[in-house]
């Protein structure tokens, strides 16, 4: 296996993977995809910013999410959503799958976890930590919260494809991590979960989990890899497309294999001259752009943004917006600014005032005077206000 690299991401990436698993330099050589790590935390409070007991309650009782968006499990089950959901109309329409407070919280009382799924899409604090995660660790990231009962077991023994993090919000649960070749019967990690400890458990590592005399409230931050078998199975595929004939095998070749294996092996050795031409650094440059373009920006608050543009002025001060992507790529006399799921092009000469931007943790409009002149600078952070790159400073 390749040497792993440290993350490289700015300074609010690396600070969420940091509150996470203390040491990031340490955490990517010694645990990424190879070891669990259990961290205990030093502030109770570590992740109260995150989520809480309080959050369930309001998503549960007031926001009426729907099943899948939310689900229960008991001692290895899933429970049947018709226990605990009820129908409804939204918007003129019938639905059969909305969450019924009473029920859920008669569930829960009965020893079943609540399961809220994909909480980075619409809980602001989870969407802006799975961003930076991404960031730092360069993987798609999603977050799920589970919410169990004292004395109870919500999913059995088993194994994720996909690392997570298990960050402890409120209560106290037991985990067992144990080896995935299973070389010992022993737990490679036995530990009580408080508030503000972390668990880092790589992918295939069967893991079993249960809450003792306290309930329990944890997000499991998955993170989903991209694997080498994903980038180069495209570019494998793109060789086999651009070399395979669409000419139908001879007619009754399954009654005699033999009289075609001369073909196949015609074919093969195109494709391996085809695979022998392929440019490294071309597949690994198109992976990297393919995970940036996923990532567009986190948009809370862009209507205010949008209708307070005219009042942008060369006093106003503006920051990058957390979570935003931004990458600058020279092609020829212009400028790419690649904003995740969109690309700006510019005249390549404004490529430094780019970079003072992307370098400023905020500044007046005003203080791009060394780069353009007054319109130009108004037009300039305005364009990147609208594209989500820039916001006003309050």
């Amino acid at each position: 296996m390749p040497t792993p690299t440290s993350p490289t991401g700015s300074d609010p990436e690396a600070h969420t993977l940091a509150r996470c698993v203390g040491d990031p330099d340490r955490f990517v050589r010694d645990h990424w995809a190879r070891a669990p790590l259990h961290r205990p935390g030093a502030d109770a409070a570590a992740f109260a910013d995150l989520f809480s007991l309080g959050d369930v309650d309001h998503i549960l009782s007031s926001t009426t999410p729907r099943h899948p968006a939310f689900r229960m499990v008991k001692d290895g089950r899933q429970l049947d959503p018709r226990s605990y959901t009820r129908s409804g109309r939204v918007g003129g329409q019938p639905v059969h799958d909305l969450a019924d407070p009473g029920r859920v919280y008669e569930q829960f009382h009965a020893g079943a976890t609540i399961v809220l799924q994909s909480l980075h899409r619409f809980w602001p604090p989870l969407t802006r930590l799975a961003r930076d995660l991404e960031g730092a660790l360069t993987h798609p990231v999603q977050v799920n919260a589970y919410v169990t009962p004292p004395a109870a077991r919500g999913l059995g023994t088993h194994r994720d494809e996909h690392d997570v993090f298990v960050l402890q919000v409120y209560g106290r649960k037991q985990w067992d991590v144990h080896d995935p070749d299973g070389r010992t019967e022993d737990p490679l990690i036995a530990a009580e979960l408080a508030p503000g400890d972390c668990l880092y458990i790589p992918q295939r590592f069967p893991h079993a989990a249960w809450t003792a005399e306290t309930a329990s409230v944890h997000l499991t931050v998955g993170v989903v890899p991209t694997t080498w078998a994903d980038v180069l199975r495209r570019a494998v595929a793109s060789v086999l497309e651009e070399t395979l004939s669409g000419e139908p095998l001879p007619a009754g070749y399954a009654a005699d294999p033999a009289g075609i294996a001369a073909g196949v092996a015609d074919q093969l050795g195109e494709v391996r001259r085809r695979l022998d031409k392929l440019d490294p650094g071309a597949i690994a440059a198109a992976a990297a752009d393919r995970f940036w373009a996923g990532r567009p920006p986190i948009l809370t608050g862009q209507l205010q943004q949008l209708l307070g543009l005219e009042r942008i002025g060369q006093d106003t001060v503006v920051r990058r917006r957390p979570g935003a992507g931004c990458r600058l790529r020279r092609r020829e006399d212009r400028l790419e600014v690649l904003l995740g799921d969109r690309a700006l092009h510019m005249p390549a000469r404004l490529e430094p005032v780019m970079r003072t931007i992307l370098a400023s943790d905020r500044l007046a409009v005003g203080d791009l005077a060394g780069h353009l002149d007054p319109p130009s600078r108004l037009v300039l952070v305005r364009r990147l206000a609208v594209e989500g790159l820039l916001e006003t400073v309050p």
